[in-house]
């Protein structure tokens, strides 16, 4: 089972489970197809975007495991 962590950039999410996307849209990061966004960590998109990365990273892996 893949597993995310805070340090995991957005391109690394995306290419584990492109269905993924939909998680980070919901959290209003909705410039995942931006070029910079891809090398972007999971905290730091997180951060920009005035979401607790704690949450969003167990969200995704609440997904990747089902």
């Amino acid at each position: 089972m893949a597993q995310v962590t805070k340090e995991t950039t957005i391109g690394e999410l995306l290419a584990m489970d492109p269905n993924s996307a939909a998680i980070l849209m919901r959290a209003g990061m909705h410039c995942i197809g931006c070029p910079s966004s891809q090398g972007e960590s999971l905290a730091e998109a997180a951060m920009v975007h005035g979401f607790d990365a704690d949450v969003l990273v167990q969200q995704i892996n609440d997904f990747l495991a089902q």
